[in-house]
């Protein structure tokens, strides 16, 4: 009995952490470029109570005996991460960017290192500059002068600038992606930034439109990817579960105590 117990702890749990990030994805519905995450289970190891070492002799053939074989719980193994395009909503903001399509903007970080975001919300640093919400400067740099006065991003990434008294836009730099074999291995950091890992792989980098890169939308923020609906369902599933176990536990206390009761 104590064996089911433990059981059914580890299935509350399993449930605990699938709430977890069920609420996480809830709290960042409106997050810009977020992606949800859903968590993965597995079987725990199992204790064989009885192996299938006897035989026997049916209708002439030779048969074994069914081994006899008790689960011990459930353990969360991973939250994957799901790269589902957002929907794209208009801002008329000249400085947002999103990518339709595969693909992440670079960022450089204060120590050096290179971070990957699809949060094309982006500003212009006191030295004209575009850097992301938390200051982390676009690579490689785009440095809008002060004498412009429009600014065009075309789809493939070309960054034109119109200047005060002239007629005709100039290119000051071009924006480059990234993006990776397996997305879902990047380790989130917060702030809408990624990092590379070993289960991820390298960066490939190339210019927006070609070679499956994604295009940019100027004026445009991807949205959160995270579905409502099926959120709640799955916290309603994760709740029963929870409960489910609950009861088991409950159920297996009240098996002690009538065993307790025997001797009396």
């Amino acid at each position: 009995m104590e064996r089911a117990l433990r059981t059914a702890a580890s299935g509350m749990y399993a449930q605990q952490i699938n709430i977890d990030v069920i609420a996480h994805n809830l709290a960042n519905v409106n997050t810009t470029s977020f992606k949800r995450s859903r968590a993965e289970f597995q079987d725990l190891m199992y204790q064989i109570l009885r192996a299938p070492t006897s035989s026997f002799v049916r209708d002439g053939n030779v048969e074994k005996s069914s081994e006899i074989q008790i689960g011990t719980g459930v353990q969360t193994v991973a939250t994957l991460r799901d790269f589902k395009q957002g929907d794209l909503q208009p801002t008329n903001n000249p400085l947002d960017i999103a990518i339709n399509g595969e693909g992440f903007f670079q960022v450089r970080r204060p120590d050096g290192t290179i971070a990957y975001t699809r949060d094309g919300a982006f500003k212009l640093s006191r030295d004209g500059r575009l850097v992301n919400s938390s200051g982390y400067v676009l690579e490689p740099e785009i440095v809008i002068p002060e004498t412009a006065v429009a600014i065009s991003i075309s789809r493939d990434g070309i960054v034109e600038v119109l200047n005060t008294g002239e007629t005709e836009p100039i290119e000051i730099g071009r924006i480059e992606l990234a993006k990776f074999v397996n997305p879902a291995g990047l380790r989130s950091i917060g702030n809408n930034l990624y990092v590379e890992t070993q289960a991820s792989g390298q960066p490939i980098f190339g210019a927006p439109g070609n070679e499956g890169f994604g295009e940019l939308m100027q004026g445009y923020l991807e949205t959160s990817n995270v579905d409502i609906v099926e959120e709640m369902v799955n916290m309603i599933v994760a709740q029963r579960a929870y409960e489910i176990n609950s009861k088991t536990i409950k159920t297996v206390e009240e098996m002690i105590q009538m065993a307790n009761n025997l001797k009396r």
